[in-house]
């Protein structure tokens, strides 16, 4: 059963200023998020007239990132960063998202090994149609500072 989120989207949501591209995390349960952002002038990928299509990727690993930080939050802990390893099936029916649109993202996790590699089931809509979606590989390592320095994740 999904619940109403108590954080801030700053506070689960490793990305800050400009790349913090969501705009707030509604609801989310043990397995899954629901994101929502407003198509702005502002937005990092707004090229004077629209977003491609294709950053609806980065929405899906953003809230994933989301999902990850709240469960971590709900531990007592700080959120992780994580890597988007890769992307499965991605389909969008639009080629760009346009200034005023508001977008709804429905990430579920799939499956989490114990090593911190995870596949994530997401879906992009904007009123109520689902425009996009896609399988997300993603990755979070124990300590992200010793795996970039190619310590492992132990």
């Amino acid at each position: 059963m999904r619940v109403a989120l108590e954080y801030s989207i700053e506070q689960i949501l490793p990305h800050s200023g400009r790349m913090q591209l969501i705009d707030r995390a509604i609801e989310g349960d043990e397995e899954s998020l629901v994101s929502e952002l407003v198509i702005r002038d502002d937005n990092l990928f707004f090229d004077g007239a629209s977003v491609g299509g294709w950053v609806g990727i980065e929405y899906m690993a953003q809230t994933v990132a989301a999902w990850a930080g709240w469960r971590a939050r709900l531990l007592g802990e700080s959120p992780k960063i994580g890597f988007l390893l890769g992307t499965r099936r991605y389909n969008c029916s639009r080629a760009a998202f346009h200034l005023g649109d508001t977008l709804r993202v429905e990430v579920r996790r799939h499956f989490q090994a114990d090593n911190g590699l995870a596949q994530f089931d997401c879906k992009l809509e904007i009123d109520g149609a689902t425009v996009a979606t896609a399988a997300l590989t993603v990755f979070e390592p124990e300590d992200a500072d010793a795996f970039l320095k190619g310590q492992g994740n132990e």
